[in-house]
């Protein structure tokens, strides 16, 4: 074997090396995790919702999201999960066609913890007393013949 062979393999073995002594210092340094495991569900009849967003954002001690975040989706029995997310205050968001956007913050503190989401349908919307979309009286009256 070249020189140059063994140099380049000795120098990959030190890196990799070296990266896996800096993440097991990271694992060390962000205290305990948790593995969350999410079911997102209809609130009117308890089935699944799939392919529903569940947006992680980290928080902060003041109470202000912290930059970044993570996005999952849930597959056809509504379940998505992840493992290793560190202990403290936690932002949920689940977001799904046809459903009301859910939010809500959460304080992990145990190894597993089991998060479960009711969605619902969207309120219907009114607006000067009447229901958007709804006929006003005007519209329900037939209309009056043109003079000839």
């Amino acid at each position: 074997m070249s020189k140059s062979f063994l140099m380049m393999s000795a120098v990959i073995l030190a890196l990799g090396l070296g990266a896996t002594g800096l993440a097991r210092a990271q694992d060390d340094d962000e205290g305990p995790m948790s593995n969350l495991r999410f079911v997102v569900v209809k609130d009117s009849n308890g089935k699944p919702v799939r392919n529903a967003a569940v947006v992680l954002h980290p928080v902060r001690k003041n109470g202000k999201q912290a930059m970044g975040g993570l996005e999952l989706k849930t597959d056809n029995d509504g379940r998505t999960n992840i493992d290793g997310i560190p202990y403290g205050p936690l932002r949920v968001q689940v977001l799904a066609p046809g459903f009301q956007t859910f939010g809500e913050d959460y304080e992990i503190n145990k190894p597993e913890l089991q998060i479960t989401v009711k969605l619902k349908r969207p309120a219907k919307q009114y607006t000067e007393g009447n229901q958007v979309g709804a006929k006003k009286d005007d519209d329900a009256k037939p209309a009056e013949p043109k003079p000839q």
